[in-house]
């Protein structure tokens, strides 16, 4: 059943947050990174994510995204996201090259895009996001490639493109009163980008 974000979800999204990066801090012997997403920050999206060391190569990382806002153009870019990522590091975990696997799963809201964001490459190919809204959940998964550039004893600066699958279902709305449904319970099979982040990292 399609339904929208409530925040009984939002706080689902905080609590798994919270509790994994209690566990990591408890963990003994292991490194642990929090980190934030500057590509996310960039769209007002709050984020954050928490890496534990597993083995010398090898690290689990865990991201979660939300967006809540409402716009005063009447745009909606509503959603949360939750990522977990098994990764393998070709040299040592927090410090160069690695390769990740990751799962995702979430839900969102979101259209009525300005001109602004209907001319960006990714956007432009979907018209119907300018006069239409676009409400459901998706689940997926993927590979990606990633380095982690030390900058100093505890700070790094990550970046990371991962490709994979996301299947999704999902109502649309027409935006003039944003209640008028005119296509229900839709499923849609997705195959490019599942993941891209500049992330700036806190290393313990």
């Amino acid at each position: 059943m399609i339904f929208d974000l409530q925040m009984k979800n939002y706080k689902i999204l905080l609590t798994v947050l919270v509790l994994s990066a209690a566990s990591a801090f408890s963990a003994k012997a292991q490194n642990v990174a929090i980190k934030t997403n500057l590509l996310y920050d960039a769209t007002a999206t709050i984020n954050a994510g928490v890496e534990v060391g597993l083995a010398p190569k090898w690290t689990l990382d865990l991201s979660g995204n939300l967006n809540a806002w409402n716009w005063n153009s009447g745009m909606r870019l509503k959603h949360y996201l939750i990522q977990p990522e098994l990764r393998y590091w070709f040299c040592e975990r927090f410090n160069g090259s690695f390769l990740g696997v990751h799962a995702l799963g979430g839900q969102y809201n979101i259209g009525k895009f300005p001109p602004s964001i209907m001319s960006l490459p990714i956007i432009k190919n979907h018209p119907s996001l300018a006069n239409s809204r676009y409400q459901g959940w998706y689940v997926g998964a993927g590979v990606a490639y990633g380095y982690s550039f030390i900058l100093s004893k505890h700070w790094n600066l990550e970046l990371e493109l991962g490709a994979g699958y996301i299947y999704t279902r999902y109502d649309v709305f027409e935006c003039k009163d944003c209640d008028k449904k005119v296509v229900s319970d839709r499923p849609k099979h997705y195959v490019g980008p599942t993941k891209a982040a500049i992330n700036l990292i806190y290393e313990f």
